[in-house]
């Protein structure tokens, strides 16, 4: 048994990284317990081919936190974040493409090209979407109000819900639009042409288990639009250094003020006591006592592994059983002797520091989740691919690159009792081939590959199910209902117990939001904060 210490967290992923943060800078004794052998969670650079490094699992930054990044001063600890020149690039099936981002004009003129009417509705299209991009701005750092709470909670909803009683009633439609309806039908409503509806309706089924067509979906488009890169809204870029970076740098400003980070130290039990969280037991035996215990882990993982069923009481067990959690990712990493030549795009240019959208259509991205639901896995995979070595030379050989492949629908579980362990390099090999079909020659340059199938990602970083957002980003599991109604506020069902991670508000991504939320939480409770953190 350990010294007690004031807090243990459970796994020293970012979120984890934040919220020891600013407990230890309030004074408390803090210690993160870490499986794997680096901190950072999925937001990790390794070397996966000999000269080759790249972000083995989280890949690009827009979501994380200003405030984050500001208090834990990572710019001056050396992070830098190169923003993309231009959003996405599409090859189409019919040998063209399309470029979005670079700013409105420039996107108007490229929409011009397939649609005069869908460049002139632009502008109003990111005026709405901005506009409720503010809301999600606005609660990310805000403790939900908790159900069951009292007076005190209902004065917190309504102040929360300021934003959008005076938001007026356009954007008020806005908002339950992109609340409840699909991504198909949203779009539908602003837009013509498929190849504009499927530029904008990618966000909507990356690591999102689910068909354009779902109910819901619109809200995860709106998920992955409401950051920021050096305060410039809705950007996204590269971390030099690849996401090990950020990490890293949160690490620094931990150890600054006194964190103890214990890497190979797998927790496999929360220690219960007369119904209070006390402490945590590793794999080795070692106990770990405090008075407080933060989960940095999905609440899949915490609730159905780590704790007692016992020390839950049923409605609860009923409820978790019913958390949905499997986001359909696949992950690659390349290493390639060459830059890809794109047959729609021919030579180096700027798409090739963008995102590389292979999903031509809403109709593609259908077929790709109904294929995945009946075999497995798509016969036309969605496939995102980013190239960092083009802005970041530290990562590949003098004129080699390394090549993130983030691919969606990929069911969590194989039917027909079929195992990931048999098919992941089958599945590798086609999401090659399905990059080929854009890019001849792109199979030969691949020199060296690293293989991340859902049942890897929740091996390796206790993503069950493969979920890279700790939990489906749907409307039942979203905010104050996040894990579940009457835990939305950071506190766990077992005094002594919160939560941490993504499985909390206000989700998946490189955010840091939770990490922070938690930590007002915990300090509101000791008397060491106010209760509205943010």
């Amino acid at each position: 048994m350990t010294g007690r210490q004031d807090v243990v967290i459970i796994g020293g992923g970012h979120n984890g990284l934040v919220c020891a943060f600013y407990l230890a800078r309030k004074g408390l004794k803090v210690r993160i317990l870490e499986r794997r052998g680096v901190v950072g969670g999925a937001a990790v650079t390794e070397e996966f081919h000999p000269g080759f490094r790249n972000s083995v699992a989280s890949y690009t930054v827009s979501l994380l936190q200003p405030r984050v990044i500001r208090d834990m001063r990572l710019h001056e600890r050396g992070l830098r974040i190169v923003e993309r020149p231009i959003s996405n690039f599409l090859p189409l099936a019919d040998g063209g493409y399309l470029k979005l981002g670079g700013g409105l004009e420039r996107t108007q003129a490229e929409f011009r090209r397939f649609s005069a009417a869908d460049a002139d509705a632009l502008p109003a299209y990111y005026d709405a979407l901005e506009g409720v991009a503010d809301v999600l701005r606005d609660l990310a750092l805000k403790i939900p109000p908790n159900a069951g709470g009292g007076l005190i909670e209902l004065l917190k909803a309504a102040a929360q819900g300021r934003k959008v009683a005076m938001a007026g009633l356009p954007a008020q439609r806005d908002i339950l639009d992109l609340f409840v309806k699909s991504a198909r039908t949203f779009l539908d409503g602003w837009f013509e042409h498929e190849a504009i509806k499927a530029a904008f309706g990618f966000d909507a089924v990356v690591g999102n288990y689910a068909s354009p067509d779902t109910p819901g979906s619109a809200y995860v488009l709106l998920h992955h639009v409401f950051g920021e890169v050096n305060g410039k809204k809705g950007a996204w870029g590269h971390a030099i250094g690849g996401m090990g970076a950020i990490t890293q740098a949160m690490r620094a400003a931990c150890e600054e003020h006194g964190v103890v980070i214990e890497t190979d130290s797998a927790v496999e039990k929360v220690i219960v006591d007369g119904g209070r969280a006390v402490g945590v037991r590793t794999a080795d035996g070692t106990e770990h006592m405090a008075p407080v215990v933060a989960s940095n882990v999905g609440p899949g993982l915490l609730y159905r592994k780590l704790i007692d069923q016992a020390d839950l009481d049923a409605d609860f067990r009923h409820r978790m059983k019913g958390f949905r959690a499997g986001s359909g990712t696949f992950r690659m990493n390349v290493a390639l002797s060459e830059l890809p030549n794109f047959a729609a795009l021919p030579g180096e240019g700027e798409h090739h520091r963008s995102g590389i959208i292979i999903a031509p259509t809403l109709d593609y991205m259908d077929r790709a989740f109904t294929d995945a639901r009946i075999h497995g896995w798509s016969k036309a995979p969605i496939v995102e691919m980013l190239i960092p070595s083009t802005v970041d030379d530290s990562l590949a050989p003098a004129g080699q690159h390394v090549a993130s492949l983030f691919c969606q629908q990929f069911a969590p579980e194989l039917p027909d009792g079929r195992s990931w362990d048999d098919e992941r390099e089958a599945a590798a090999d086609h999401i090659i081939a399905t990059v080929e079909t854009h890019a001849p020659g792109f199979a030969k340059s691949v020199v060296g590959r690293q293989i991340l199938s859902p049942l890897d990602l929740e091996r390796t970083f206790g993503l069950v199910g493969g979920d890279i957002m700790h939990g489906h980003m749907a409307l039942d599991q979203l905010w104050a209902a996040r894990p579940i109604l009457g835990h939305g506020d950071y506190r766990g069902p077992i005094r002594g117990l919160y939560m941490c991670g993504a499985g909390s508000h206000p989700g998946g991504g490189v955010t840091g939001a939770p990490g922070h939320n938690a930590a007002q939480a915990i300090l509101a409770d000791r008397g060491l904060g106010r209760f509205f953190g943010g």
